[in-house]
Parts: C-alpha cells; sequence; structure tokens
C-alpha cells in the first residue's frame, strides 16, 4: 500500500481545506481508522457496532458524511445517517442518548468556508480527546479502506436515515422556554 499524506488531527477531529487535502480519498481513510479504532476500543468495552454520522451546510458535507457512513457501513458498524443537515450537539445527544460507540459530524466548525472537517465523538458524547485521536491517526492507512454502495447499505440496514434534531431539540425544550424566548422580540 503506497503511504500517502499524513492526517494529523487537532481539537476533537482534522479540519482541511476542500479539493486540496480533504478530499473523498482522505475522508475514506480518516473514516477507516476510525472505524478500526472503535471495532478494537469497542469490543473491549462490550459495546454495540453502532455510531452516528451527521454534517452540516458546508460545501459537499452531505456527500462527505454518506463517504463515511459507507465505510462504517463495510467495516460492520451499524451507522444512523442524519437525515438533514444538523448542529453537532444533536451528533453528541444522539451517542450519548442511544448508548452509541461513537459519532462523527463532517463539519469545520469555525473555520473559513473553503474548509471542511471531521469531528469525532467519543461514545460519552463529547469530542475525542488527544488519546483517542491519536489512537486513530495511529491506525491510518494500517489497513485497506473497506467501503460499500450507501444504497445498498440502506437496503441491508447497515446505515438508516433518522432525524437526529427532533430528540436534541426535545431534549433543550426539556431546560429552556422556547415560548418565552420566542415571544421576546429579539433579532
Amino acid at each position: 500500500m503506497a503511504v500517502a499524506d499524513p492526517i494529523q488531527f487537532g481539537t476533537d477531529g482534522w479540519r482541511a481545506v476542500v479539493a486540496e487535502d480533504f478530499t473523498f480519498a482522505n475522508v475514506r481513510r480518516v473514516a477507516q481508522a476510525v472505524a478500526a479504532y472503535w471495532r478494537g476500543e469497542g469490543a473491549k468495552k462490550g459495546q454495540p457496532s453502532r455510531a452516528v454520522v451527521g454534517y452540516d451546510r458546508r460545501f459537499l458535507s452531505e456527500k462527505f458524511a454518506a463517504t463515511v457512513a459507507e465505510v462504517f457501513a463495510a467495516n460492520g458498524i451499524t451507522t444512523l445517517y442524519a437525515e438533514q443537515a444538523c448542529p453537532s450537539p444533536a451528533v453528541s445527544y444522539a451517542v450519548k442518548q442511544r448508548g452509541l460507540i461513537g459519532g462523527v459530524m463532517i463539519t469545520a466548525s469555525h473555520n473559513p468556508p473553503e474548509f471542511n472537517g471531521i469531528k469525532i465523538k467519543a461514545d460519552f458524547g463529547g469530542p475525542a480527546d488527544t488519546e483517542i485521536t491519536g489512537q486513530i491517526e495511529a491506525r491510518m492507512d494500517r489497513e485497506p479502506v473497506k467501503r460499500t454502495v450507501f444504497e445498498t447499505a440502506r437496503g441491508q440496514r447497515s446505515i438508516v436515515i433518522e432525524d437526529v434534531r427532533r430528540a436534541h431539540c426535545e431534549a433543550i425544550a426539556r431546560f429552556v422556554d422556547l415560548d418565552r424566548i420566542a415571544g421576546a422580540g429579539l433579532k
């Protein structure tokens, strides 16, 4: 296997310029390393091989998220795929609420618009720390990328499209008076 350019993680994931370093090939490499990490760590913890993948409204985020889901499904990880763009906390909430092995959010957060990125959510719903991302980096390119076709995986129910925003919004509504905020006339 040829050695590809190194991918280095920063705060809870990896960000790069779309079409330069943030490419479908590199997204698949990262997804394969995440899948390898979860297969190993999840098995140790006795966790089910289920994860969530969400995305924001940036250029090609939905397609990059589908690519991640294809790799996860090919690696035996049942993937809940967000039916529409969602905020990162919705992915975190889905991980925690459903007892998933982890999650991935396709977003570049605060970076300029030419960037995109992969945020990795740990099994507790929060950002993957440097120990976790270091273990994922160590698995990069150690095995060939496995991939399935999105629609085939949907038919086999190894990719399941779900609304991950609704449960998150309902949880927020239990703690915040949304009607009062809506009626305050704020802009």
